[in-house]
């Protein structure tokens, strides 16, 4: 099984600690190709960089497709361009966001979600509502970290992170965490043992639903919202040459 893990920003060192993630998750006989979209932002932080990411998301999407992957994984917790690509990939679309949320729902009767800035936090509720998961979760909290003072181990990043998932557990009841950043991704085993709760990274959690879904066979739907695009005149339909 070979599973297509993209990261939608140009940032080849998180590309590099995703993809160590996401093989370290995967089952023994799964090839994980790990890669970055180099015309996207270096970092995903709120709907404008999103939206900037997605031309080229879709792009490394179609190609894979295009060269037999089983299945995707997008390695933003925001789940940029997911809905998008599942209308072009007839294999199976993983969002680390919507993976890791749906992960935590069935370890704990409550989660909180500890992400990177308040320009994200908006973005994360509306996919909570989406995923019929908002009841479960008792905030979504911003540690107020760029993406990028993740990879400088320089910064307080972690530390913040740290105080983000102390208050979760104190003021929202939350009895699971979910680390709301692919750079995170490296974090959840340490946060683990030191506040001895469940602590859900979305690069492992997609990887083994990718593998699930794939190793049952079963593909995206294309009866409604998610159905192939059409072609237009000019040439605009779901190519990789397209996008």
């Amino acid at each position: 099984m070979r599973i297509h893990v993209v990261n939608p920003n140009a940032t080849r060192s998180m590309t590099e600690k995703i993809g160590a993630a996401a093989r370290a998750a995967a089952s023994a006989g799964t090839t994980v190709v790990a890669a970055d979209v180099p015309s996207a932002p270096v970092s995903i932080e709120g709907y404008y960089d999103g939206a900037l990411a997605v031309p080229g998301l879709l792009a490394a999407i179609a190609a894979a497709e295009a060269d037999g992957a089983d299945a995707h994984v997008i390695a933003c917790f925001d789940d940029t361009g997911l809905d998008a690509a599942r209308s072009l990939a007839d294999a199976p679309v993983i969002g680390i966001g919507e993976a890791a949320c749906h992960m935590a729902s069935l370890i704990g009767g409550r989660f909180s979600v500890v992400t990177t800035l308040s320009r994200s936090v908006p973005i994360l509720e509306q996919n909570l509502v989406r995923s019929g998961l908002d009841g479960r979760c008792g905030r979504v909290r911003a540690a107020e970290v760029p993406v990028l003072a993740l990879e400088d181990p320089r910064s307080d990043a972690r530390a913040r992170v740290a105080a983000a998932i102390a208050a979760a557990i104190a003021e929202d009841g939350a009895e699971a965490i979910v680390l709301g950043c692919a750079g995170m991704a490296d974090l959840a085993t340490t946060y683990a043992q030191e506040f001895g709760v469940p602590v859900v990274e979305g690069v492992s959690a997609a990887v083994r639903l990718a593998e699930a879904l794939a190793g049952l066979g079963l593909r995206t739907s294309k009866a409604g919202g998610w159905a192939r695009p059409r072609p237009k005149p000019g040439g605009f339909e779901g190519t990789a040459a397209a996008v």
